[in-house]
């Protein structure tokens, strides 16, 4: 979508709007929301995941989601993904609704737009991690070469390593070079260091951040840990599906020099 025209100018964000409250930018949002709802039934019992979320996001970014678990975290970011779809409110990209998008649009906005890195890494075990990474680029509109991907996460020395012989952070890294390798506007990242130790998690975060400041990536990070917060722009918490308060940080603090 991203080589395409705009049907319809973003909206600008207004004095009312949550995030400009918290201090973002002028220039219009990447991602409008306005009143995202996710309703979930099953028989008579219905589970509200999101209840009314407005936001922006901006291009070049870092975002942090902050939250327990079962605030809505998750279904946001599914949503913003393309992954899911409300069951009311509005989602703009670029000004363009997603919203009422057929499966069609959503899968080249997917494509083309979104790079998605999980907590678990998704790499297939019989694939290099340079192979990993070219299943992406080949489909890709623009891509950037596998070999340059594997080098802005730190991984030029191992692009010839099958996963079986990497550590939890390195497949992570490949992970988040296979989906970065595409060139997309926005990099969503689950819980990308749910599953390691807190030494590997800096690396993995440090790699995030990397991409975010070297390739001007609009980065959402999803996390209950609160201490990841002031690696981020912006903050945002969620609590029983809504947004509960959005605070913007002066200066973003360097990964390692965090309290962990």
């Amino acid at each position: 979508m991203r080589h395409e025209p705009m049907n319809t100018p973003a909206r600008q964000p207004s004095p009312s709007d949550p995030s400009h409250a918290a201090g973002t930018p002028d220039s219009p949002p990447l991602f409008a929301a306005r009143g995202l709802t996710k309703v979930y039934s099953s028989g008579d019992v219905e589970v509200r995941a999101l209840n009314g979320i407005d936001l922006e996001l901006f291009a070049g970014e870092l975002v942090v989601l902050l939250g327990v678990s079962g605030s809505g975290k998750s279904t946001l970011l599914n949503i913003l993904g393309g992954l899911d779809v409300p069951t009311d409110g509005s989602l703009a990209y670029r000004g363009e609704n997603l919203t009422g998008a057929d499966e069609h649009t959503l899968t080249r906005y997917r494509r083309e737009a979104v790079g998605f890195v999980f907590q678990f890494y998704n790499l297939i075990p019989s694939l290099t991690a340079r192979e990993n990474v070219t299943l992406i680029t080949e489909i890709a509109l623009d891509p950037m070469r596998p070999e340059d991907a594997l080098e802005l996460v730190q991984l030029g020395n191992r692009m010839d390593h099958f996963p079986s012989q990497m550590s939890g952070g390195e497949q992570q890294r490949v992970a988040i070079a296979r989906a970065i390798a595409k060139r997309p506007e926005v990099l969503l990242c689950d819980e990308p260091t749910g599953a390691l130790d807190v030494k590997t998690g800096i690396t993995v975060l440090e790699a995030i951040e990397r991409v975010n400041r070297e390739l001007g990536t609009l980065a959402v990070i999803i996390t209950h840990n609160a201490m990841v917060a002031e690696m981020a722009d912006r903050v945002i918490h969620l609590s029983d599906g809504r947004i509960t308060d959005i605070q913007r940080n002066p200066t973003r603090r360097a990964v390692r020099t965090l309290a962990w």
